[in-house]
């Protein structure tokens, strides 16, 4: 009896694997590459082998996790504390690769001639300062088309994060852009000169510096010796520099365990590469591979529907998901007379699984794009049916954000010239120009601009002589408090407050923005660290989007196929399942492109549970040239063959009276009889 409950108390880790997770989590010696399909508990399978190690003896501070997501980082430690029953798993060093590299370049950095008080910008601040730049060089005023500052940073983020020569990186993904690949490249060295001398890095500097670390003669012996072992999820999501970083970091004894699903590497546009799951074992020699892929969120019936599309996949780990939770409902194709029936045909169905008590925030209707779901959304609320839809602008690109974190980087930094450009045009009357005449009067670079204004810095005549006194004696304020950084954001918004109400119709919200940022503020006692941590992991999105809050606490999730990753809903639809919304005709440059197109589509089907719709209008509504016919036939999307058709209840939807009409044909009717029933009734 004593045994059984010493057993039961000592390796509650175990408690719920199968054979194949329990195999993953036993595993010891040589690295390990675990292949997790969709709903197969991939993250159980970690937190448990973690967890283990942690029972066993392993040291939590020289255990290291790596994640996409400071938010997954908690909830894995916070559940292998509770299955090792202690609290070690709080000493684990976890965290995004952008969070621990910020962490080890404040440790390590002055090998590189990096000072532990380097800024961070994100990256709207990085094509700002790109931006910049470009305008020093005179590149906007030429005859030619050249790239803007958008287009510009996603060239040399692409460059950096996938190690390609910046040739090949604009012959493959920016064609347009070959003649100026001169010009191009004197802006990303002006850019990279800019940085250094303002000690600013931005999210790829983190990353390189890391693997420059790991390079390094000196700091690698140092940073080999700090981890017995190095975990990493979605390894997916990891971009070549990302897995040479892990490899970099791995010493003769450190075990390597890393786990993702190269059926969901959807994320190219990042950067991320789907070829470093396929290629682990050549980059740690002797690599052990385990799959898993006994499902415990879809029935079968959905599942089937999944493999069948997965399987018309190139290369990649051959795995067939299994399930045995209970459910005998097929999914369904459902065919609209267009996207107008196809919106009411979403809306009667989510409507009638609340009636069988679904409620609405275990539906989702899922889309490729953002902006496809504009007419839905115009239904929802005419049926008075509430919804969030994810996917919508980032916390921190919204401008009053910006401009408080603007205020406080520069006081951490005086040489931070683009906040210090941005927070002196807040100032009524001061423009760019001006704002150039006062940061070369300040000395903007030489480090002692920010005290050179607190004594004191003549007013622009331009500038509101209230303002500026206001300004001035803020920045005094900051710099005689102790770095705290909720009241120093206090301070900045009783100057920033008045330029709130004078930019902002939509004042009052945007406070409770700022409101929110102190509150997370006042978990640090360093400014420098909560600056990096806001940066490196902001939050999702501003209280200015979401609106007034319903009384009604329920309501639909509409989201981007790629907002949805990792998430799982009881019934699911996707619409717009056709050719050229998916796959986006703008993917389908080249096989890859069309061969991650196709695991988006399967990203989108495994994140049913229960049910799973796929909505295809018969036709579109278009005009592009403004005088030729708006009907457009919506051709089914390549990804739905006969061969998933098969696995498929097909139902045709048309609308009369405003009413929609069922009727429920079989699976194997081919697609031109479909159309041509569509027309008949």
């Amino acid at each position: 009896m004593l045994e059984h409950m010493f057993d039961q108390e000592t390796e509650r880790w175990r408690r719920g694997l199968n054979q194949a997770q329990l195999e993953a989590v036993l595993h010891d010696g040589l690295p390990l590459l675990v292949v997790a399909g969709a709903g197969t508990g991939k993250t159980r399978t970690l937190v448990a082998r973690l967890a283990r190690q942690l029972e066993q003896g392993a040291a939590p501070e020289r255990t290291l996790l790596l994640t996409f997501s400071r938010r997954a980082a908690k909830e894995m430690l916070g559940r292998a504390q509770r299955l090792a029953g202690g609290p070690e798993a709080a000493r684990v060093w976890g965290g995004t690769f952008h969070a621990v590299a910020n962490r080890l370049l404040r440790r390590y950095g002055g090998a590189l001639g990096l000072p532990p008080s380097f800024t961070i910008m994100d990256s709207s601040d990085a094509a700002d300062l790109m931006d910049l730049v470009r305008s020093e060089l005179g590149l906007g005023a030429t005859r030619r088309r050249f790239p803007r500052k958008q287009t510009l940073q996603q060239i040399y983020s692409a460059t950096v994060n996938s190690q390609t020569k910046l040739t090949e990186v604009v012959e493959k993904r920016f064609p347009w852009c070959r003649e100026e690949i001169s010009d191009v490249r004197s802006v990303f060295e002006a850019y990279s000169d800019r940085k250094r001398a303002r000690i600013v890095l931005d999210y790829d500097d983190l990353l390189l510096y890391w693997r420059a670390l790991t390079r390094h003669p000196g700091a690698s012996r140092r940073l080999h010796s700090l981890f017995d072992h190095i975990l990493v999820d979605e390894y997916q999501d990891t971009n070549e520099l990302q897995a040479s970083i892990v490899a970099g970091m791995r010493g003769d004894d450190t075990g390597v365990m890393a786990v993702g699903d190269d059926a969901q590497a959807i994320y190219s546009f990042r950067a991320a590469s789907s070829t470093n799951m396929l290629s682990f074992c050549d980059l740690f020699p002797g690599a052990r591979v385990v799959l898993l892929e006994q499902n415990y969120r879809s029935t079968q019936r959905i599942l089937d529907v999944s493999n069948e599309v997965i399987a018309q996949a190139k290369g990649g780990y051959a795995k067939r998901l299994w399930s045995e939770r209970p459910g005998t409902k097929a999914a369904q194709l459902v065919q609209c007379e267009d996207e107008s029936a196809q919106s009411d045909e979403v809306c009667s169905r989510v409507l009638e699984a609340r009636e069988r008590g679904v409620l609405l925030r275990e539906q989702a209707v899922l889309f490729r794009t953002g902006h496809h779901s504009a007419g839905l959304e115009l239904e929802l609320s005419r049926r008075n049916i509430p919804f969030v839809k994810y996917g919508g602008l980032k916390f921190l690109e919204a401008a009053h954000v910006k401009d408080v974190l603007g205020l406080l980087r520069f006081i951490e930094n005086p040489d931070d010239e683009l906040s210090w450009f941005r927070s002196l045009q807040l100032i009524e009357g001061v423009g760019p120009r001006t704002a150039r005449s006062v940061m070369t009067e300040l000395g903007v670079g030489d480090g002692g601009a920010v005290r050179r204004a607190a004594e004191g810095l003549s007013r622009p005549s331009q500038a509101d002589a209230e303002e500026w006194a206001r300004f001035s004696s803020m920045i005094s304020d900051l710099l005689e408090s102790d770095g705290a950084p909720a009241p120093q954001l206090d301070r900045i918004m009783s100057f920033y407050s008045d330029v709130l109400e004078r930019n902002h119709a939509n004042a009052a919200v945007r406070v409770r923005d700022v409101e929110a940022l102190a509150h997370m503020a006042s978990a640090y006692s360093s400014r420098a660290d909560f600056l990096a941590e806001i940066t490196l992991d902001p939050p999702a999105s501003t209280e200015d989007l979401a609106g007034p809050p319903f009384l009604d606490d329920d309501y639909l999730i509409l989201s981007t196929i790629h907002s949805a990753k990792g998430c799982e809903w009881d019934e699911v639809h996707v619409i717009d399942v056709c050719d050229g919304m998916i796959p986006s005709d703008m993917a389908l440059s080249d096989d890859e492109g069309l061969e991650e197109e196709r695991r988006v589509f399967y990203v989108a089907l495994t994140r049913a549970r229960n049910g799973l719709y796929l909505h295809r209008p018969i036709r579109y509504y278009h005009r592009r040239m403004g005088l030729d016919d708006g009907h457009g036939y919506g051709q089914l999307s390549r990804f739905v063959t006969d061969s998933v058709k098969n696995r498929l209840e097909v139902c045709v939807e048309e609308v009369s009276n405003g009413e929609a009409v069922g009727s429920t044909l079989k699976p194997d009717r081919s697609e031109v009889d479909d159309f041509l029933a569509s027309l008949w009734h």
